[in-house]
């Protein structure tokens, strides 16, 4: 076994200076929202909502740019069968982002939210949130596991120690970090993250494309010299699935705590927008050089370089064909220079995942559903420890399970399938309750998971029109298998009858419990006809008076619990005056007095 000592010390730096920015962020915003009288929880999850336009584009952009977005770029240009036409992430996340700051982070941020299932809870209770909360989580463990996992191979190209070893290091560091500072320190490294990103990668491609083995990338984008084209192309068979994939990261992209921790955390609704915006950009330019890297790859007689004659398709090392281009096409200083950042940079990525899963559990399930009474102290404590957790439950998959990937896949596809369409409905769509919650919930989970996921090797029980069978190697095994493909694009079918399901339960229990056609007593949801249930925790119209939820839209309720709860989602700030002035007027002593009476 060899060490190269150039590349250890490399990694060693990056790492050192992520883990000091890291430590500096939380050092510097100690105090921060103290004279504001924010809460410590709040702090944590959301800074000060007072993330300026530089740091906020930097942090906005890496909701996404990290480790799997620049490996996963370069490694489609780089396969014969795909090419940059199925390259999607950078155009599909840019265009999430943009429809994320035109439709959804104004009346997230302008409502005072502290996480992105607030509005669920509010709406449809804290139950149909537990629920909720599921599938959010599963997407945030396994994207911190999957980034873990790309970590160990990008790691087991530049030096050959320990795998397992250099993940758990790298895990610790992320998440002692975030332990430490909150979203300070995940928003400061994430300026770290990038400028790596950024400057070991184009510090990079101009060796790779002067090394005597790279052929003109421009030829080999259109004639076939060592495999097929890299501009690639969709075939006709395939343009559905295409689609499919495409609608998935665009709308998909947007209903993920990571995005809507950047939003809450912005000083404003606009700087929000703004930011959104500016991470659209942000995306696009930081694909270039992995897009060229992928192309380099393509365009590369392998026989000539110290990788080998066999190129990495043909070994089932496509996946690492960016650390495989900076090692072998680079020259040793430049090599270890970009790999170092780079593994930095994946390192870095999954702070944000890991923060995101723990303020929603910390919030939505810890305090809201269970422990309302809970101090502020208790939170945060219970935020700690849950970040501990699920740090610890991803580095553990990253190790141990051979199908992160696979879970991942399935995860994202259930947050596209449940959790957009609910969000669709609890922010534009009037007249929604828990009924339709649980029937969309449902429609979108049994659509999706019955098309199969032959990554995990799950078989579908719902075949779609135009399916068939392929025989692929298996990805650990190497052995061959028959699998089921299906062409038709079930993933937004799933989304779309998941949103219809809400639509169309929601108003038909609300018309059957109103009309007297079911008795009230059958509202076991509380969502209709109950009016003094703990379920319902504040049923409010969302869409009124300038975006601000006042306490007259809610359901008649125990004064001091309405209170209780309004004040739980909506910061004092952002009620208009009237209604401090009425919250105040309930919560006296002499109202509780004459209540009583």
């Amino acid at each position: 076994m060899t060490i190269h000592v150039e590349g250890l010390v490399a990694i060693a730096v990056f790492y050192l200076l992520i883990l000091f920015v890291g430590i500096w962020a939380a050092w510097k915003n100690k105090h921060s929202g103290e004279a504001e009288g924010t809460d410590r929880s709040e702090t944590i999850m959301v800074g000060g909502r007072d993330i300026g336009l530089f740091v906020g584009g930097f942090t906005m952009t890496a909701t996404w740019v990290g480790g799997g977005y620049i490996n996963g770029t370069a490694e489609y240009v780089y396969l014969p069968d795909y090419g940059l036409a199925w390259a999607q992430a950078p155009f599909g996340y840019a265009l999430s982002l943009v429809l994320g700051g035109l439709f959804f982070a104004k009346p997230m941020r302008s409502r005072g939210y502290v996480t992105m299932l607030d509005p669920f809870q509010q709406l449809y209770g804290k139950r149909m949130g537990g629920l909720l909360f599921i599938p959010a989580l599963m997407g945030e463990i396994f994207w911190s596991a999957a980034i873990l996992s790309a970590l160990g191979a990008t790691l087991s190209v530049i030096v050959d120690i320990n795998i397992k070893m250099s993940v758990v290091i790298s895990a610790l560091i992320a998440i002692f970090y975030t332990l430490v500072g909150g979203l300070y320190s995940v928003a400061y490294t994430d300026v770290v993250q990038l400028f790596c990103i950024f400057v070991g990668l184009w510090i990079s491609v101009p060796f790779a494309l002067m090394n005597p083995a790279v052929s003109d990338i421009t030829v080999t984008a259109v004639k076939r010299l060592y495999q097929s084209p890299w501009i690639g192309s969709v075939q006709k068979g395939d343009t559905w699935v295409w689609i499919d994939n495409f609608c998935l990261l665009m709308l998909g992209g947007i209903p993920w705590q990571v995005y809507f921790q950047r939003v809450l955390s912005a000083s404003s609704a606009t700087y929000a927008q703004v930011l959104s915006f500016l991470a659209a950009f942000g995306c696009l330019v930081m694909a270039v050089p992995s897009v060229l890297i992928g192309a380099i790859g393509a365009s590369t007689d392998w026989n000539q370089t110290s990788y080998g004659a066999i190129p990495p398709k043909n070994k089932t090392e496509a996946d690492m064909i960016l650390p495989i281009v900076l090692q072998h096409l680079c020259p040793p200083f430049v090599s270890f220079f970009g790999l170092g950042a780079v593994s930095a940079a994946v390192m870095s990525s999954a702070d944000s995942s890991i923060l995101s899963a723990s303020s929603m559990f910390a919030r939505n399930i810890y305090q809201l559903a269970f422990r309302q009474s809970a101090s502020d102290r208790e939170i945060v404590w219970v935020m700690r420890i849950t970040i501990f957790v699920f740090g610890g439950l991803a580095t553990l998959m990253a190790l141990v399970t051979g199908t992160v990937y696979g879970l991942w896949y399935l995860s994202s596809d259930l947050v596209y399938v449940i959790i957009f369409p609910q969000l669709l409905s609890v922010l534009f769509v009037k007249g929604t309750n828990t009924y339709g919650s649980v029937a969309a919930y449902l429609f979108g989970m049994v659509l999706r998971i019955g098309g199969g996921e032959p990554y995990l090797q799950l078989p579908p029980f719902i075949y779609y029109p135009g399916w068939m069978t392929e025989q692929r190697k298996h990805h650990i095994t190497g052995e061959l298998e028959e699998i089921v493909v299906q062409k038709f694009p079930f993933k937004t079918v799933s989304m779309l009858a998941s949103f219809l399901g809400n639509v169309v339960f929601s108003y038909l229990a609300k018309y059957l419990f109103e009309s007297g056609k079911i008795s009230h007593k059958y509202d076991f949801l509380d969502a209709v006809v109950s009016k003094h249930s703990g379920e319902i925790m504040d049923k409010t119209t969302l869409v009124t008076r300038g975006n601000a939820i006042g306490l007259s839209e809610m359901a008649p309720m125990k004064p001091r619990l309405s209170v209780t709860l309004a004040a739980a989602f909506t910061r004092r700030d952002t009620l208009p005056t009237e209604t401090v002035e009425e919250e105040e007027e309930e919560s006296s002593p002499d109202s509780s007095h004459h209540e009583e009476e």
